[in-house]
């Protein structure tokens, strides 16, 4: 199978030929027609001149036929199909002189004719007319050796134009398949596992646009890639965790090194609980992955899930001397969400705002229209976040403080699973904040239809 560029450079070559020799036939027929209407035009005036002489020389129109004889003055046009001579000569009445086909001698030649015809004058008299029913004349050998050479020169153009096609089609076209090698190198090293391919974007027609969707494509596949394996990594962590605690101390209490207290036993409960919650919000975000997460859609109205989820909380905020308080707008339509689901992303977030709340600080859930939909946010006063690390908020297992260790920091995967939850409900959350300024999430849901 040829390559691209072969076909391209076959595609060039030809269409170069085809144009050539269109060329070239065109030229050539154009020129032996120019050639012989300028041989004939001259051949025309060389007659009325020769006549013109013989009637001034001799005074008449007398023994003229000799001056067509091929021994004459003039060779004559050649003969017509039937043989016959293509010259008639009148003389100033219009009589024939010398006869062609169709005339004899002392016929009369109808005014139309001769007004066709070409007069021959002689000191601005008009002594006779012309008139040729051909002009088609053997050409002299300087004339053929013309056209001969006129003929060559087109050859050599067409074979010059011809070896010009050629190295245009191959430059033209390695030039255009050469983002297509790179595009085509590039994708067989990705297939072969190196993630880091990126080729040079070389123009801004298609070609660029293809290769710019091609880098993307690669650095979101890498990042798609590392992610994961981080994500595997971090789940063997939060799972390491959890499981040496419990196996830790039931071995320790099998082996009597610990006495069988309620204490002891009350650690393995409590590592076992958030191991199970660990499995339960991994699960969450693989059914969200797969379009499988279930959802009961309700008609609810914000102010109810903001209320129920502050009286959840209620406790914590009081504990920790923190303000909680709601700010909703009156009159608004009700959301058609799961409630489960929706009360689930809002303490996700409300727990991670408490968690970087300082004592004595407060925190604001709030409800308002926006357009079709219901916006509805949860803002804290605690540090903030960098804007370097805003967009990475909602990826799995990921911490602004690398340092911060799972007991103090959670699991990673509480802003995730509200991001699912609340793209299956058609909806949109985002982000704002200023370092030292506090952290504001915001959910955007469509309005009840």
């Amino acid at each position: 199978m040829r390559s691209i560029t072969s076909k391209m450079i076959l595609a060039f070559l030809g269409i170069g030929l085809i144009s050539v020799v269109l060329i070239v036939l065109l030229v050539r027929w154009n020129t032996k027609m120019e050639f012989t209407r300028f041989v004939s035009d001259r051949r025309r005036a060389d007659f009325v001149t020769t006549l013109a002489d013989y009637y001034r020389a001799s005074g008449s129109w007398e023994g003229v036929a000799d001056v067509f004889e091929p021994s004459g003055d003039m060779p004559p046009p050649e003969p017509g199909p039937a043989g016959e001579s293509p010259l008639t000569l009148a003389d100033a009445s219009g009589r024939v002189i010398l006869a062609s086909a169709g005339y004899s001698p002392g016929d009369q030649i109808p005014r139309s004719e001769l007004d066709a015809g070409i007069p021959v004058e002689v000191d601005g008299e008009k002594v006779g007319t012309l008139i040729i029913a051909h002009m088609r004349f053997e050409q002299n050998p300087r004339e053929v050796e013309f056209i001969h050479r006129i003929n060559l020169m087109l050859l050599y153009s067409a074979l010059g134009a011809t070896a010009v096609a050629l190295l245009l089609g191959i430059f033209l076209s390695r030039t255009l398949t050469r983002p297509i090698r790179e595009l085509t190198l590039a994708t067989h090293a990705v297939s072969e596992g190196d993630l880091s391919q990126q080729v040079p974007v070389r123009s801004r027609d298609e070609l660029g646009e293809l290769a710019k969707a091609f880098n993307k494509m690669s650095a979101e596949l890498a990042r798609s890639v590392n992610a994961r394996r981080q994500m595997t990594a971090d789940i063997a962590h939060e799972l390491r965790t959890p499981l040496s605690l419990i196996l830790g101390h039931a071995e320790a209490v099998h082996d009597g090194v610990l006495l069988p207290t309620v204490e002891n036993f009350e650690i393995i409960r409590e590592e076992a609980g958030r191991l199970e919650n660990l499995v339960d919000d991994l699960r969450t975000l693989s059914l969200a992955d797969a379009g499988e997460l279930s959802l009961n859609p309700q008609p609810v109205a914000p102010q109810k899930l903001l209320q129920e989820v502050s009286t959840l909380y209620r406790y914590e905020v009081k504990k920790k001397n923190v303000t909680l308080e709601l700010d909703v707008a009156a009159g608004l339509p009700v959301l058609m969400v799961d409630a489960g689901r929706m009360i689930q992303v809002l303490t996700n977030i409300l727990e991670n705002a408490l968690r970087h709340t300082p004592r004595g600080g407060d925190i604001l859930l709030s409800a308002r229209q926006v357009n079709d939909g219901i916006e509805l946010s949860i803002r804290d006063s605690g540090s903030g976040i960098a804007s370097d690390d805003l967009e990475r908020i909602f990826d799995r297992f990921y911490r602004t403080d690398a340092s911060r260790h799972r007991e103090n920091g959670g699991s990673g995967l509480g802003l995730a699973i509200a991001k699912s939850i609340v793209q299956a409900h058609n909806g949109g959350i985002r982000a704002e904040s200023e370092t030292g300024q506090g952290l504001t999430i915001i959910i955007t849901l469509p309005g009840k239809t």
